[in-house]
């Protein structure tokens, strides 16, 4: 396998770990010293529901790029007009609804896209070989 197809390979699994990593980060918010440490934990286990299944679709995505790279497209280009309500209802400002977006969509729809090149330009090599 060449060194660039190498780097796409590997490339959307490393983004899409980064990706979940900052997603989780959002669950932090679940510490808050009004609450007993139990209460703390649930809540914090609970905030990381969505990082639960992103791990899944990775999971999925190692073995079948094709389909992983479907869903992630999916999940990033799907929440976006949600997130995008529920950011440009709490600031009414288009750059930083525009911005915060970006920062959390981009990730998945570039994972996504990677992991069908990647697909494909392992299908195609796999057939160039003898």
């Amino acid at each position: 396998m060449s060194r660039t197809l190498k780097i796409i390979r590997w490339t959307p699994r490393i983004l899409c770990i980064l990706a979940i990593l900052f997603i989780s980060m959002f669950a932090l918010d679940a510490f808050d010293s009004r609450y007993t440490l139990m209460q703390q934990l649930t809540a914090f286990a609970i905030h990381l529901v969505p990082s639960y299944f992103l791990i899944i679709f990775l999971v999925v995505s190692w073995r079948w790029e094709l389909a992983g790279g479907i869903a992630f497209l999916v999940i990033g280009l799907g929440f976006t007009p949600f997130i995008w309500r529920h950011n440009f209802d709490m600031n009414h400002s288009f750059w930083i609804t525009l911005s915060i977006v970006l920062m959390i969509n981009l990730p998945f729809i570039l994972t996504g896209g990677l992991f069908i090149l990647s697909h494909f330009l392992h299908k195609k090599n796999s057939r160039a070989l003898p």
